[in-house]
């Protein structure tokens, strides 16, 4: 998918956006899914992202592979801190019984709980984990985005992204044993 070409397009013909919002949806879904906890508000601060990125796209400037990607997410995290900001009753610590649902006539319903239970456990251990190695963990494994990307995003070194993200994984890997959930 030749992404600014369809950008070039899209800032003239709105039709043209929807490849870019059918490839990055699931993306943006899953991370925003992932930091709010609730289907609804997930949904409805998608929505809004893409309304933003629709609204500003002509502001937009392609800087290289992973630009818009990083663009796109940067509008996707500030849009979940305004939803916190907004509702601040709202908890960024989503209670561990809200967990997405594993739609799928393919999987036995066994598989089924333990994959959510799996989910609760490594949400535990994400919550576990600084502020700033949460956003990276994130943004790598629910916005599926790289290191340069998450770099962008961030504003921060490439080399700190990778950093933070080896003493993440290293943490929730010692977690995780400490825990009896792997050995060693």
């Amino acid at each position: 998918m030749n992404i600014p070409e369809l950008l070039d397009k899209a800032r003239l013909d709105p039709q043209a956006f929807i490849p870019i919002y059918h490839h990055f949806y699931p993306r943006v879904y899953a991370y925003v899914a992932y930091r709010v906890g609730r289907a609804d508000d997930a949904e409805d601060i998608v929505s809004e992202v893409f309304m933003r990125v629709i609204t500003k796209l002509h502001r937009f400037e392609h800087r290289g592979e992973g630009s818009f990607s990083a663009w796109l997410f940067r509008i996707a995290s500030n849009e979940v801190n305004r939803f916190y900001n907004r509702n601040r009753h709202a908890s960024e610590n989503v209670p561990l019984d809200v967990t997405p649902e594993i739609e799928s006539d393919n999987f036995p319903v066994e598989l089924m709980v333990q994959k959510k239970e799996q989910f609760i456990y490594l949400r535990q251990l994400i919550e576990q984990l600084s502020p700033r190695r949460q956003e990276i963990v994130q943004l790598k494994f629910f916005g599926e985005l790289r290191n340069i990307e998450i770099a962008d995003i961030l504003g921060l070194d490439e080399r700190t992204v990778a950093a933070h993200l080896s003493r993440a994984l290293n943490d929730l890997r010692e977690m995780a044993r400490q825990g009896g959930y792997i050995h060693a």
